[in-house]
């Protein structure tokens, strides 16, 4: 049975560690809009964790230990996650001691729902999860993973898909006040090229605009995030994950999405991870306005004092950052 971290103030707990909290918890204050109940907003947040699965239970893995998460890691990841109403993560793993280490540190009112395992070399034994915070949202009754109807196979051109998604998109809806909203969190299969990714991506952009026609008539939205491994924007992958209307917000074009990427020109860099949703009249959110959008770049303040080089921080942390987005909502 896993147990929540341990108190910044436990005497174990490095000196660099609480003051990497400190440094963190400042730059997240300044960069993040703060939860409002008056003037209610809605944080959405997407975060590919790399392998998020099994926990060095200490407050400083070495070395040669294995893994390299260890609860220095995990409590920058709790306050950052701590900073949003929902998110999406991608990558967790079969071993859940790191999520349920991180579920207690976060607290009662944090609840999280995700898939099993995915079975298979494709499928890279990984889970889809959503931890969202139950004081500010809650769920609205809907659950559901996208499996491709069969007379969809082999009908979109050369890059059709031939079989089902190799991790299948997860969907779950919640309510924020009187705004109800569906999200579809997925990692798109890497493959040995980028054209093998193409099929689920036309797939995935049929899918959204056939299903976003349908939502309408509800008065629900819906929005889908994760990783989509995009190499760039504006090449064939982009454009297949655009062909049906999806939009990102203009403000998640200027920011990387990888701890390797150039931050000084974040459009050369991979544009893996993403938001979207629709914005014409007939498929246009309902009830939620965007406010603002951006990413989180964690690098800046972690293992200062170990000058711990991002090669390695990928292991601890993630080598993908996350990415938000703020909206109004009524009530």
């Amino acid at each position: 049975m896993s147990e929540a971290l341990p108190p910044l103030t436990d005497p174990l707990a490095p000196d660099g560690a609480r003051a990497d909290m400190a440094s963190l918890r400042a730059a997240l204050d300044v960069r993040l809009p703060r939860k409002r109940l008056l003037q209610r907003n809605l944080l959405i947040a997407t975060w590919n964790l790399k392998k998020f699965g099994t926990l060095f239970e200490g407050w400083l893995a070495g070395p040669s230990d294995n893994p390299k998460r260890d609860f220095r890691a995990l409590w920058a990841i709790a306050e950052i996650i701590s900073r949003f109403d929902v998110i999406a993560l991608q990558e967790v793993t079969g071993d859940l001691l790191a999520l349920r280490t991180l579920m207690k540190t976060l607290g009662p009112q944090w609840q999280f729902l995700m898939t099993d395992v995915t079975q298979g070399q494709a499928g890279n034994g990984e889970r889809m999860a959503f931890v969202f915070d139950a004081s500010r949202v809650r769920l609205s009754g809907m659950a559901a993973e996208l499996v491709v109807p069969p007379e969809w196979l082999g009908t979109i051109g050369a890059d059709a898909m031939q079989r089902q998604f190799a991790r299948t998109p997860y969907a779950l809806s919640f309510q924020a006040g009187e705004a109800t909203f569906i999200l579809v969190t997925l990692h798109v299969l890497y493959g040995n090229a980028p054209a093998d990714r193409l099929p689920e991506l036309r797939a995935l952009a049929r899918w959204m605009a056939d299903w976003a026609q349908r939502s309408e008539r509800w008065h629900h939205n819906l929005l889908v995030l994760g990783d989509f491994n995009i190499d760039r924007q504006g090449d064939s992958l982009w454009q297949a994950f655009m062909s049906t209307g999806l939009t990102v917000p203009p403000a998640l074009n200027e920011v990387p999405r990888s701890l390797f990427a150039d931050a000084a020109h974040p459009q050369l860099g991979k544009y893996y991870d993403q938001v979207a949703w629709f914005t014409d009249k007939a498929r246009q959110l309902i009830g939620l306005q965007l406010n603002a959008a951006g990413h989180v770049d964690f690098a800046p303040h972690l293992y200062r004092d170990l000058a711990m080089p991002r090669s390695q921080l990928q292991y601890r942390i993630s080598d993908h950052y996350p990415l938000w987005v703020e909206f109004a909502c009524p009530g």
